[in-house]
Order: C-alpha cells, then structure tokens, then sequence
C-alpha cells in the first residue's frame, strides 16, 4: 500500500497485482488519510480493477478515483461477513462518497413483562428484560395507539412494578375502566391470565380467534345468567370489529416489509411500511444521505445491508428496485435473521398495491422534506444530540400559562414535527378554579386536562414535552404524567438564564438535578427558543382575547333569562349597571319583559343572594 501522505497518484496497477480473488472489504484513502469510500466485493481483484479502467463510468466514480491516493483491504471468510464489515465501517467512518443513513436508531417494541401479572409496556433499546416482545414498531405513536386499544379492551395494568406493590385500593385507571386491578386482588390470576393470552392472539394479528372466544365466552356466561360479565364480553367484541374495520392491511399473514425509494434534487427518500401478521403497523420516512449521481437500486443496496445490520428481517421484503447484489444481500439477511428471506419487486395484485403506496407515500414525503423543511430536521437531530437520546424525537410539545395578576389565566400548547410547527394541533386551556396567581396549580389542571385526553387515545403523545419554567415546573409535569400513568414522556423545563437574556437559558431534564446549558449558536437551542417563544405568543394571544372578553362583557350576561335584549333595555332604563344596582324589586319589574321572578333574580344577583 502506498502511504496516505504520499502525494503522488495511486499505482492502481501495482495495487490490484497485490490482490487476491477472494471476497472482502476495501477502503479508498484520499492524501490525508481520510477514507472517502469503503465497498465490499465478493471477488477483491474483479471488483477494484473496475473503478480503474479506462472509461471507469460515472462522474461520480470519476471523481472518487481522481481523488485516491492509498487503499486497504480486508480479506474475509464469506461474503456475509463483508457485508456486515462494510455496514460497520460504513457506520464508524461516514465516508463521503457511500451513501450514510442517518436514523438507524433502534425502534420500539411492545414489551410483556413476565411477572405474575404481565404488564404492557413501550419498550426500546436491547430486549434483554424476560418476557415476550410485540414488534418492531414504527415510532412510539404506534405503539401508544396499541397500548391505548389493548387497555380499553383487555383492561390489563401497565403501571411499573413499584406502583403496582404499593397500592392498597384501585387508581384511576380501575375507575374508568382501563384496568383490571389485579393489585387489589379485584381478578383473579387465572382469569387475568386468560385475558393476557386473549391480548397476545390480538398482537399476534389473530384478532378474529379472538372474537371467537369472546363469543364463546359470552354466551357461556348468558346461559349461568351472569348478564352483567355477558355485556363485558359483548362490548369487548364490538370494540374488536370496530378495529378490525380501520385501515389495515388485509391479506394473507406473514411478516412483509414494503420498502420505496425516490429521489430528487440530491436529496432521496426511502420510505418502509411494516406489515405483521398481515396487518399494516405504520411507516415510516428515512432520508439517507447520498453522494451525487447515485441510482435508486444502489441507494436500496447501501440502505438494506445497514437497515437490518442491528435487526432481524422479516420473511419477505418488497423493494421498488432490485439491487443488483440482491442475492448477496438475501444470504447474509438468512444467515443474520435465522430465516428464509425473500425480496422482490415483480408483484401482482395486493402486493403491488402496498408497493404502490409505498412509492406514493416516498413521493409525498419527499416534496414536503424539499419544501423547507430540511433545517428544522437537522435542528431536531441537533436535539437528540444534546439531549443524548437513543432515538430521534419526532413529536415536541410545550405548556406556558398566561395571565395579569392572575386574571384570565390561560395555558397554551404547541406542537412541533421535523416538519415544524403543527398549528392544527395547537390547544389553548381556560384555567378555572384555582388561587389567581398560582402558576404551579394552573399547570397542573392544564396537563391533567391535555394528558388524561391523550391518554385516552384522543391525540398522539410527545416524545418530548417543555415546560416554560425550572425545577418546580418540571415536578409538576411529572407528578401529573406519573398520576394518569403516562410512560415514554421526558419532561423538560426552560428556564430562562441571568437578566433572562436569550441564549442563557437553563435545561432541567426529569430525573436530573443540574441543569443543561447549550452553547448560544447551537441549533438545539434555537429550536428550543423557537418552541418556548411559539408556546409563549399562543398563550399571551388566548389571554388577551379572555381578558378583552371579560371587560366588555356585561355582569347581566350571568343571570339566567337576562338577554341581549332585556340587558339593553335595563340599561337605558337605570342608565347604568350603578343605578340598576340600587333599583328595588318592583323598579326593575317595571322594565318591558321583566317578570316579577326574573326582577327578584337581578335584585339577588346585585345583593348577594344567591350570586
């Protein structure tokens, strides 16, 4: 090998000589010793003699091997392993002419604990802990989603062990019906059991072997006159047909991932949709980075080998274009997953389908990431950077209460995608019932009220939820994520720094004692700012609206039968709310439309009684 400070061009000739015929993995190094490109090859000589020919072909290649100046090999057993190799090289070194996929993060998984009584669980990261696992999912929504049916129709607990050994009557969760309260004894272990293996069919995608027992089951309890755990059963199954009409995939089972890729303007798109047991899960949207000139079928081929580095492939996987190492790729899929593996892109009927919409949905997710978004994407990777996250928050959500001296208290809630901000998802609260001025008391009804609604499946919940405050804030937040049992949340608080100059402020995590401070020019930061300040604006603008309603808004609007137009002609009666004040029963009665009864009702309400 020729040493990388060598200026002088590569001997390609000298080098490929050197070569054997066997498979591995290569490394082109540029003067500085950089590696600008790692490929593998199932034959080492074959394969580089080709980037050095007289019409190498692509620009791209040309401009690669303009550039050499070194080259290193690996030699190795199989053409699996030089598969893995190169993902892992590819991973470690990020060369500048390899296509890089950026999210490769792990994705979560329905976990059931194997405990006396299982519970379910959101899951990520290594499946280490006993029990079975639901899965993979494409985001956290998804499996929320699940959770959310699964409580609502199976009632099992998925509370965490230590709250689950510390309670001596049922929580909230028992009360409105989306747990049994096996840890009050209130269902018995076999029968708790026979519900968790009702629930494992339903992720297993046999929801119609479910219904089945059911109606078994309800018609065994009809006939002991047991009516009432009859009804249980009959609601049960409707809410199982009601999911099975939503928008799943039917068809045949099996484990198939859909995979499209498209590209446009350097910038390309890959979209996967999960298919278990025949039922569509979700999608979800990857934007590799590519070097120039780069055709679909090779971005697939980069793509796959470092998609299923870290996770098992299912039986058969769809692809929009075929690599051209597809039969390399499918072995080393095998010998990794443990199973036979199919992939194709010459499909009829429901197949071609799903590939269809694949590519559809590649499409429409391509055009919006070129249409402005790609900086609030690279601010979000800058996030989970800096708040060290195993996994790319795709959903930001913010609290901020507004008030003048208590008056007209409002919370505000925005929420924030890599696409940026979701002005539809936005919600404003009108903060009752508590001491004016208690900023801690207004935050805890207006995160109740936002939780227990997406708690219970009406909404999608945050990855990552900010709070316009410090500490105290943060506590808040999680006592109320803690009381309606919502898992998977990471609360953090905005503080705002010395003299509350921007670029100052103070992160505190939950769970952390020492707050966070990022470096003004960091792109983490100014996403952070932009949330607070949007969060910021939509409560201020609710609070004036409140506060501006409320001083044009006459106190006789308060009495019940009290009208527009009786309020009018009050008015012009007593020539002001001071005089009608003053007025007697039978003044007010005198006034056109004014009842004796509705006179004695302005008469208390002025007065005190009753008011």
């Amino acid at each position: 090998m020729i040493l990388p400070s060598d200026p002088s061009p590569f001997d390609a000739k000298t080098f490929i000589r050197s070569l054997p015929s066997l498979p591995g993995v290569y490394r082109m190094l540029d003067a500085s010793g950089r590696v600008l490109y790692v490929g593998k090859a199932r034959d080492l000589k074959r394969r580089v003699s080709s980037y050095f020919r007289s019409n190498p072909g692509s620009s791209k290649v040309r401009s690669l091997v303009a550039h050499v100046r070194a080259m290193e090999i690996t030699v190795t057993h199989t053409e699996a392993e030089a598969l893995i190799l190169e993902s892992n090289l590819i991973k470690e070194l990020r060369p500048r002419y390899n296509v890089l996929l950026r999210d490769d993060k792990g994705y979560p998984y329905i976990h059931l604990s194997k405990d006396e009584f299982p519970r379910l669980e959101l899951y990520r990261g290594a499946r280490n802990e006993p029990g079975r696992y639901f899965g993979p999912y494409p985001n956290a929504h998804a499996v929320r989603e699940t959770l959310t049916l699964l409580q609502r129709i199976f009632r099992l607990r998925q509370c965490d062990n230590t709250f689950f050994s510390t309670r001596s009557r049922p929580c909230l969760q028992y009360q409105i019906k989306r747990c049994s309260a096996p840890c009050t004894q209130l269902i018995s272990p076999a029968d708790y059991r026979q519900t968790v293996q009702l629930a494992i069919l339903f992720l297993e995608g046999k929801s119609g072997q479910v219904i089945d027992n059911l109606v078994h089951a309800m018609e065994m309890a009809a006939a002991r006159l047991d009516y009432e755990k009859a009804a249980e059963y009959r609601d049960q199954i409707m809410r199982l047909r009601q999911i099975q009409e939503r928008q799943y995939v039917s068809g045949s089972g099996g484990d198939v991932d859909v995979i499209a890729c498209v590209q446009q303007g350097g910038v390309a798109c890959v979209q996967v949709f999960f298919i278990r047991d025949g039922r569509l899960l979700g999608n979800k949207n990857l934007f590799p980075q590519i070097p120039e000139h780069e055709e679909s079928a090779q971005i697939l081929s980069a793509f796959l080998a470092q998609y299923y580095l870290d996770k098992p492939a299912p039986e058969t996987i769809l692809v929009s274009d075929e690599p051209a190492d597809k039969d390399w790729l499918i072995q080393a899929l095998q010998e990794r997953s443990g199973h036979k593996v199919a992939m194709t892109s010459k499909v009829r009927g429901e197949r071609a389908r799903w590939l269809e919409m694949t590519r559809r949905n590649a499409e429409h997710a391509l055009a919006a990431q070129l249409s402005s978004q790609l900086g609030m994407q690279r601010r979000f990777e800058a996030l989970q950077d800096a708040l060290r996250l195993d996994f790319l928050p795709t959903r930001l959500e913010c609290l901020d209460i507004s008030h003048t001296q208590g008056e007209a208290t409002v919370a505000s809630c925005v929420v924030f995608t890599p696409e940026g901000p979701q002005k539809t998802h936005y919600r404003r609260y009108n903060i009752e019932g508590v001491t004016p001025g208690d900023d801690y008391a207004a935050l805890h009804q207006a995160l109740t009220r936002r939780y227990q609604r997406l708690r219970e499946g009406e909404g999608l919940l945050p990855d990552l939820l900010f709070i316009d405050g410090g500490k105290g804030q943060v506590a808040q937040a999680r006592a109320v994520l803690e009381e309606l049992q919502v898992s998977g949340v990471l609360a953090v608080g905005i503080a705002k720094g010395p003299d509350r100059k921007a670029g100052l402020e103070m992160l505190y995590l939950s769970g952390s004692d020492y707050p966070l401070i990022l470096p003004s020019n960091s792109a983490a930061l100014h996403l952070l700012q932009q949330l607070r300040d949007e969060a910021h604006r939509f409560a201020i603008v609710g609070h004036r609206q409140r506060r501006a309603k409320a001083r044009t808004t006459s106190s006789l609007e308060s009495i019940p039968g009290v009208g527009r137009k009786r309020r009018q002609a009050l008015l012009k009666q007593f020539g002001g709310l001071q005089q009608l004040a003053r007025a007697g029963v039978e003044d007010i009665a005198r006034v056109e439309s004014i009842s004796k009864e509705l006179a004695q009702r302005i008469y208390a309400y002025f007065h005190g009684e009753n008011r």
